[in-house]
């Protein structure tokens, strides 16, 4: 991937091993750069959970985060990414994906939610908030 300068912010996309690449291609046709991240998994580890640094998370303008939040190592995933933004004053525009037909989860907190997958006009919308956030800071 490409990086497409400075007025587009690079989007972390973190999603399970088998989502489609639909929201990355919208959001990489909207000229963001898309660093695609699968979570923990059992081969994988997340230092985000073991409250270590992240070099994806470091260099994000924006995050959609869709893996399973009924597992407690993904819930503290997303409020490592809030905690991690607030500490330093950083606006860091933040969507989580929900299933259809589940409940957004209480501990998420002010944390905008989609339900199932986001269209192109979601996906434009926050790309069109990541790029304003860009220009703010």
């Amino acid at each position: 991937m490409s990086d497409t300068g400075p007025e587009s912010g690079t989007v972390l996309l973190v999603v399970p091993e088998d989502a489609d690449q639909f929201t990355a291609c919208i959001l990489q046709k909207l000229e963001h750069r898309v660093i695609t991240c699968h979570g923990p998994t059992g081969r994988h580890d997340c230092p985000l959970v073991h409250g270590q640094g992240c070099a994806w998370y470091n260099e994000a303008h924006g995050i959609v985060f869709a893996l399973d939040l009924r597992l407690p190592e993904h819930v503290a995933i997303v409020r490592h990414y809030e905690d991690l933004a607030r500490s330093v004053g950083h606006e860091l525009p933040i969507r989580v994906i929900v299933p259809p037909g589940s409940d957004v989860p209480t501990h998420l907190g002010d944390v905008p939610t989609w339900y199932g997958d986001p269209t192109v006009a979601q996906l434009d919308g926050f790309a069109a908030l990541v790029e304003a956030t860009d220009r703010s800071q």
